[in-house]
């Protein structure tokens, strides 16, 4: 695999990954005055695949671990991810107010970083994700103890990554 290719898929996993970050932000049920990140923090673990524009295709693990902060309304976020060839750590934090959600994160392999931006209604998200190396746009739906999302980057070498991550039982 050419360092070009191993660098592409490497950012394609790396934008996976931020798609993890930014799954939590839509709970299906909480109590009242809780926020989104509270029913959801914990152990979570899944698999998906991701696809570059120069035709990479692999599967790739991710194990996540979500810490709710106050009551619900942020959430600090330790995220790994693994494929075949490569692998990706995560951390980040994001915060709700209103329905909008603002965050920093940072990927540890490949020392990039960038924000977050976006809206959670009900169990739908669309968010926004920028760095210095790529903007990717993410949709995210949760219901029940699994939570599916897909990414695209337009103009990026990652055209598409899509995960399902499952709650572990507690």
């Amino acid at each position: 695999m050419s360092l070009q290719s191993r660098t592409a898929f490497r950012l394609a996993l790396a934008a996976g990954g931020l798609a993890a970050l930014v799954m939590l932000a839509a709970s299906p049920a909480r109590a009242e005055g809780q926020g989104p990140f509270e029913a959801l923090a914990g152990s979570w673990s899944g698999n998906g695949t991701v696809n570059t524009s120069d035709g990479l295709h692999e599967r790739v693990r991710c194990i996540a671990k979500y810490v709710s902060q106050n009551s619900g309304h942020g959430v600090r976020i330790d995220l790994r991810c693994a494929s075949d060839s490569y692998k990706v750590e995560f951390s980040g934090s994001i915060v709700q107010v209103g329905d909008s959600l603002s965050g920093n994160w940072f990927e540890r392999t490949n020392r990039v970083g960038g924000r977050i931006s976006g809206r959670a209604n009900g169990n739908q998200i669309n968010v926004r994700a920028d760095g210095d190396t790529f903007t990717a746009l993410l949709s995210v739906k949760t219901q029940g103890s699994r939570q599916v999302f897909s990414m695209e980057s337009p103009g990026a070498k990652l055209s598409e990554f899509s995960i399902a991550l499952n709650r572990a039982l507690r």
